[in-house]
């Protein structure tokens, strides 16, 4: 990349089947609330190593009236969770899915500078993002470099592939501890920075990510969320912004490790990938990478460090059609594997939080 814009000194304050049986499951009582309304329905979680919490619906037909009866106790297992998948609500369209996330979620936020181009449809969810099936998703916090965040996220599956393609999980806090302290303690003095290259090519245009390819109107969104700009003469759009690395989750006052450090980073892609991009587009031009806060690159062995320790905290549970995967996004990283056969997930953003830069 080129020479980043400089920064001044910051100061912030594998898809293998699981067989392990279930332990039994644990009643999560209501929280306390006035003595006028009535008590919050109790919904039994079930959880094992290595797999998320697993509650088991039992709804027969009706998914969307289980699912607002039950919505309370719902919000109240991702809260103390940080995740849940919901097996036997037997979601079977887009119209059901846009109504039980409405039900969850409330109103669905539009996503705005998104990493890789998706559907969104008229019901206001998207397809999950476009990306190679042979290659994974690395772990992450959905739209963790922007400043508006969806607190929720919400994931149904409609289509299970015939094999891989799970949506890991890891827990951020224990990702947190479990990373080198000098390295967080950098992190936290310096932020890190998203660097991009959009064009009509490869990965997402500047219409994808931001909605339009007015410049004026891209100008004073990046103006507005602090986003560091420059045209290229082929009309494409080069992007720098510096984010905190470690955030405070709003409820439960957890330091979270809350980034796409990693994901993002070349030294994630494949490296014949990586090689034919470079070639394609020169080092300055790779669609994304990542750097520390002052502008310095972030070598290949941090990126695989912190890749390690998010493997070591993966939880996951193969889809089955229906399921629905609700995760808080501040405490709980995500991830997709490699798939064979048609996966179709469908993806809801809910919950908008505004995080300082």
């Amino acid at each position: 990349m080129t020479n980043p814009p400089q920064f001044p000194d910051h100061h912030p304050h594998e898809e293998t089947p699981m067989t392990v049986q279930h332990q039994a499951a644990r009643p999560v009582p209501p929280m306390p609330g006035p003595m006028s309304q009535p008590p919050m329905p109790q919904l039994p979680v079930q959880t094992a190593p290595g797999r998320p919490p697993l509650i088991l619906a039992n709804c027969g037909p009706d998914a969307e009236g289980w699912t607002a009866y039950h919505r309370g106790a719902l919000r109240d297992v991702v809260t103390r969770f940080g995740a849940v998948l919901v097996r036997g609500l037997g979601l079977r369209s887009h119209e059901q899915v846009a109504n039980v996330f409405r039900l969850i979620g409330g109103d669905l936020m539009v996503e705005r500078e998104a990493f890789a181009a998706r559907e969104r449809y008229p019901s206001g969810i998207y397809s999950s993002s476009t990306w190679p099936a042979n290659q994974p998703m690395c772990m992450h916090h959905e739209l963790s470099y922007a400043l508006d965040v969806p607190r929720l996220m919400m994931f149904a599956c409609l289509t299970a592939p015939s094999a891989g393609g799970a949506t890991g999980i890891s827990d951020a806090a224990s990702v947190l501890n479990a990373l080198p302290p000098a390295l967080v303690e950098r992190f936290e003095r310096e932020g890190w920075v998203l660097a991009r290259n959009y064009n009509d090519e490869i990965g997402a245009s500047v219409a994808d990510a931001f909605g339009t390819d007015d410049p004026r109107a891209v100008e004073a969104y990046c103006r507005a969320n602090k986003i560091d700009f420059q045209w290229q003469p082929d009309g494409g759009l080069r992007t720098w912004q510096r984010r905190r690395a470690v955030t405070i989750h709003p409820i439960t006052g957890q330091r979270c490790w809350f980034n796409q450090i990693a994901f993002l980073n070349e030294w994630t892609m494949e490296p014949e990938v990586r090689e034919f991009l470079v070639d394609c587009y020169g080092p300055q031009g790779l669609p994304f990478t990542t750097l520390f806060g002052n502008g310095e690159p972030i070598g290949q062995q941090i990126v695989d460090l912190i890749a390690d320790v998010y493997v070591r905290h993966t939880h996951r549970e193969p889809w089955q059609p229906g399921d629905l995967l609700l995760v808080d996004n501040i405490r709980t990283a995500h991830s997709r594997e490699p798939f064979d056969g048609q996966r179709e997930i469908l993806v809801g953003m809910a919950d908008p939080m505004r995080v300082s830069a």
